[in-house]
């Protein structure tokens, strides 16, 4: 079904208009959208991870949710921004443009709606500055919308402890708390005796990059063939669940904590007059 990680009652597109437009307390009813990528992951894994850890997350977050918290979660946008993986067969791309359009007009569309509050949830590491952008202007457009852009791995959670120190230091893409994740999402998907072990090189410039990540722009070919950036060898089923239920549980307080939140509302009134009297910047057409 659409729903896939999510419970069905916390699915958005299952309510019909009118059971839309009567639910209490919009303005703070908080809508979720998870936001993936179709792009390479290695061998070991399908081209579907950063879909999958979104949708898969925030459904388990949603799970959690006390009933007293109201809110939704949206179908996941699965394309996303990933160039720098289309070497590799299986990459299915957006320009940066079609997705910060496309963000845009979801937001629009769940602003008129009756909602004030959208939380994107995204999967892939190659689009956060696309979402910041769209949260931005869809703010400058409506003074009352409260819009969080993050991204899944940016709340509490326990995958630190199973990584080793390399692994923290260097690894991107396919490695190990991705692999474990996906063992525990979707197992079927994964395919340990073709995982292989690939970490970048450390960056030569200290002052360019403290902690030796590649501080220049980068495509994925030029770590290697395999498309891995890191150690996926040691991942696990059991890691990967309780790496799950840890961001499960942090996705779902910040959302709790989002419902409650009181962020400075413009009063589009007031803002009118005051660009008129050039007091402010004007916001987007």
């Amino acid at each position: 079904m659409l729903h896939g990680y999510t419970p069905a009652d916390r699915f958005l597109p299952y309510l019909s208009w009118t059971e839309v437009a009567a639910l209490p307390d919009k303005a703070n009813t908080v809508i979720v959208l998870p936001v993936g990528a179709m792009e390479q992951h290695g061998p070991h894994l399908p081209c579907s991870v950063d879909a999958t850890i979104a949708a898969g997350v925030v459904g388990a977050a949603m799970a959690q949710l006390p009933a007293a918290v109201p809110a939704f979660a949206m179908a996941p946008i699965v394309y996303g921004k990933s160039e720098e993986h289309l070497h590799f067969p299986g990459t299915v791309t957006l320009s940066g443009e079609t997705l910060l359009a496309t963000i845009n007009e979801i937001g629009e569309s769940v602003y008129r709606a009756g909602f004030r509050k959208l939380l994107f949830v995204n999967g892939h590491g190659g689009q956060p500055q696309v979402l910041e952008i769209a949260a931005r202007e869809l703010r400058l457009r409506h003074g009352d919308f409260i819009v969080v852009p993050s991204f899944t791995w940016r709340v509490p959670h326990v995958a630190g402890q199973y990584l080793s120190n390399l692994e923290k230091k260097l690894a991107m893409h396919a490695g190990h708390a991705e692999t474990a994740l996906m063992l525990a999402l979707a197992p079927q998907t994964v395919h340990m005796e073709r995982a292989v072990i690939n970490y970048p090189p450390v960056f030569p410039s200290s002052l360019l990059s403290p902690d030796g990540r590649p501080a220049c722009a980068w495509t994925a070919r030029d770590f290697g063939p395999s498309g891995v950036i890191g150690d996926p060898t040691p991942a696990t089923a059991e890691q990967g669940q309780e790496i799950l239920q840890s961001l499960a549980r942090s996705w779902a307080a910040a959302i709790a904590e989002l419902h409650e939140l009181q962020w400075a509302s413009r009063d589009e009134a007031t803002w009118g007059r005051a660009q008129h009297q050039g007091h402010v910047e004007p916001a987007l057409a």
